[in-house]
């Protein structure tokens, strides 16, 4: 059995300070960290940060997440470059400040989470007249994205919950790879991989049949059995399966017997543990 590639969630999160340089580059240093992921969406300017919540006055754990408040997409470039995250002395960045901070051994996955609006159509299969609009919307800030990209000589893969920035990833860049991030809608999430040609599909952990996560409540999700093998629907069609997101080694290994081609985790060394057992 081949091992999944571990993908660093956040530049895993469960170690250091999520989204940031210093987390970045530490996950980059670790052996078997094949990918980092990250998530992206425009300060005031429209440049591309490195940030996942729509808001500044988050908190993980119960530690405020930075020690701003308001809007990302509101606030000054330079206000995000001193706002401290999680208590530490690391900022937000923006996307070509962490790119150009990571070797170009490690890949990247750009999520593109926001491109400034509190209307996203979040997870949704959108019906054909609503594609075009849903585009345009996020066109403006993908080309800022990819802009912050083409320096970066490693691999590059964009993933969205929203079928509008993947209609823009594909219309601004579609020499770069895609992957559809899928919520509670299997067969939409799939739909959409097909719609754009993906060339990976994200389902969550308890949504991989076969498996003891299959029923096993997670993120607010349905802890029902799977409706379909999505392993295998993909693979079929040539898409790889990226799995969202684990915590122990165990989680790793289930996901690794059913045959996932990568694993997004919060801790490093998921893989090594699984392998020594």
């Amino acid at each position: 059995m081949v091992s999944p590639a571990v993908i660093a969630h956040r530049g895993y999160a469960g170690v250091a300070p999520e989204n940031t340089v210093a987390a970045a580059v530490a996950a980059a240093d670790r052996d078997g960290t094949a990918m980092l992921e990250i998530d992206v969406q425009p300060a005031a300017c429209g440049a591309p940060v490195v940030f996942h919540d729509e808001r500044l006055e988050g908190t993980r754990d119960g530690r405020p997440i930075t020690d701003s408040e308001g809007l990302i997409w509101e606030t000054p470039l330079e206000d995000l470059e001193s706002t401290r995250v999680l208590g530490t002395e690391e900022s937000i960045p923006t996307l070509e400040t962490l790119l150009e901070a990571v070797p170009e051994t490690v890949g990247v996955n750009v999520e593109l989470k926001n491109p400034g609006t509190t209307n996203l159509r979040f997870a949704e299969s959108l019906p054909a007249r609503a594609r075009e609009s849903r585009r345009e919307v996020w066109d403006p800030f993908v080309e800022r994205v990819v802009d912050g990209c083409d320096a970066f000589d490693g691999e590059i893969l964009f993933s969205s919950f929203c079928e509008g920035a993947l209609a823009a990833a594909r219309d601004v860049a579609p020499d770069y790879a895609a992957g559809a991030l899928v919520w509670d809608d299997l067969e939409a999430g799939l739909e959409i991989g097909r719609r754009y040609d993906c060339e990976a599909i994200h389902p969550p952990r308890n949504a991989i049949a076969g498996t003891p996560l299959e029923t096993e409540p997670y993120y607010g999700l349905p802890a029902d059995e799977p409706a379909l093998d999505v392993v295998e629907v993909a693979h079929d069609e040539g898409r790889t399966v990226n799995v969202w997101t684990i915590d122990t080694w165990t989680q790793f290994d289930q996901l690794a017997a059913a045959g996932v081609d990568g694993i997004i985790a919060d801790y490093p060394g998921v893989a090594t543990s699984a392998a020594g057992r």
